[in-house]
C-alpha cells in the first residue's frame, strides 16, 4: 500500500565498519559516578569537577599548584631529588622514568614556596599519577625539607596529600619516611607554626598515617577515599560488613577526624581565609 512507502522502520541496523569516528581522542571524558559524557575543556573551566554530579577527577600536581598559589609566585624547591633503587627492584628504574614523563615531576611531590592571597606559604602537593603518589625516600625527604624550611623561615606550612601508601619498590625505606616525617612535624609544632593539610583522593596508607594526619587544620576534598588499609583488606580482616560510605571525606568529618570537607573550587579561597586568620596577613607574615 502507498501508506507503508511512508512508515518508518522500528529498528535501524549499522554496521560499525560504516560509522565514521569524527570525534578526536582526548577530547571527551565520562563520569565513574553519573555517567555525564563531559568536553575535557569544561573541565578545565571547573578544576576537573564533573559539571552535573560534582565528581572530583584527580589533579596532577602542576595542576593543582596553579589553581591554589598567586600566579608566579611558586618557586620549586629540591626540584632535583630522584629515587634510586636500593633494593635493585626490577624494571623500578623504569617505572620511575615513566612516571617523569607523565607527571612532568621527578617525584610523586614537589614542593615550594608560594603566596596564597599575598601570604607567604611553604607548600607541598602530592601527584597521584606518580607511581600512584606512593611515598619512597625522596617523597619523605622533600616532605621533611619542606617542613624545615618552614621552621626556619617562620611560615606556615599547606600540603596536599594523594598516595596510595609507602612504595613496596623501596622496601623498609620508604616506611622509615613515616617517622622521619613525624619527626620534623614535631619540631615544627613545637616552633608554634600552622600547618594545613588538604587531604585529596585517595590519601591512604603510609601517608595518611603520618603527615597528612598530623595536622593542625584537615580539610578533604568531596567524597575522596581517606584511610590506612582498603575497605576490601578491613572487611577480610573484621569478619564484617563496613557502614556505608566508610572512609570517604563525609563520614570521616562527621566522626571527627577532618575539620571541613570543602569542593575544589573553594580551596583557594577557603586557605587564604585559614591563612589570614592564624597569621599576621599579607606579605609581610614571615
Amino acid at each position: 500500500m502507498l501508506k507503508d512507502l511512508f512508515r518508518k522502520p522500528k529498528y535501524v541496523t549499522v554496521h560499525a565498519d560504516t560509522v565514521k569516528k569524527d570525534i578526536p581522542e582526548g577530547l571527551l571524558q565520562k563520569c565513574p559516578v553519573c555517567g555525564e559524557i563531559l568536553f575535557i575543556k569544561d573541565l578545565d573551566k571547573t578544576m576537573k569537577a564533573c559539571t552535573k554530579c560534582g565528581y572530583h577527577f584527580r589533579m596532577g600536581a602542576w595542576e593543582r599548584i596553579n589553581s591554589v598559589v598567586d600566579e608566579g609566585s611558586f618557586v620549586e624547591l629540591n626540584a632535583g631529588l630522584e629515587s634510586g633503587n636500593p633494593l635493585e627492584f626490577t624494571d623500578y628504574p623504569e617505572k620511575i622514568a615513566e612516571a617523569q614523563k607523565t607527571s612532568r615531576s621527578k617525584e610523586a611531590i614537589i614542593t615550594g614556596e608560594a603566596t596564597i592571597s599575598g601570604i607567604k606559604v611553604v607548600i607541598g602537593v602530592m601527584d597521584p599519577f606518580f607511581i600512584m603518589g606512593s611515598m619512597g625516600s625522596v617523597v619523605g625527604e622533600k616532605v621533611t625539607r619542606a617542613i624545615e624550611r618552614a621552621i626556619e623561615k617562620r611560615l606556615p606550612l599547606v600540603i596536599f596529600t594523594a598516595s596510595g601508601g609507602a612504595r613496596m619498590q623501596e622496601g623498609i625505606i620508604s616506611l622509615m619516611q613515616m617517622a622521619k616525617t613525624c619527626g620534623a612535624l614535631a619540631r615544627f609544632h613545637e616552633a608554634g607554626l600552622l600547618y594545613i593539610s588538604v587531604l585529596t583522593d585517595p590519601t591512604t596508607g603510609g601517608v595518611s598515617a603520618s603527615f597528612a594526619s598530623r595536622a593542625d587544620i584537615i580539610l578533604a576534598e568531596p567524597a575522596a577515599l581517606i584511610g590506612f588499609a582498603g575497605p576490601r583488606v578491613i572487611e577480610q580482616a573484621m569478619k564484617q560488613k563496613l557502614p556505608e560510605g566508610f572512609q570517604t571525606a563525609e563520614f570521616l568529618l562527621e566522626h571527627g577526624f577532618v575539620d571541613l570537607v570543602v569542593p575544589r573550587t573553594q580551596i583557594r579561597e577557603t586557605l587564604a581565609k585559614l591563612l589570614d586568620l592564624h597569621t599576621t596577613g599579607g606579605t609581610d607574615n614571615v
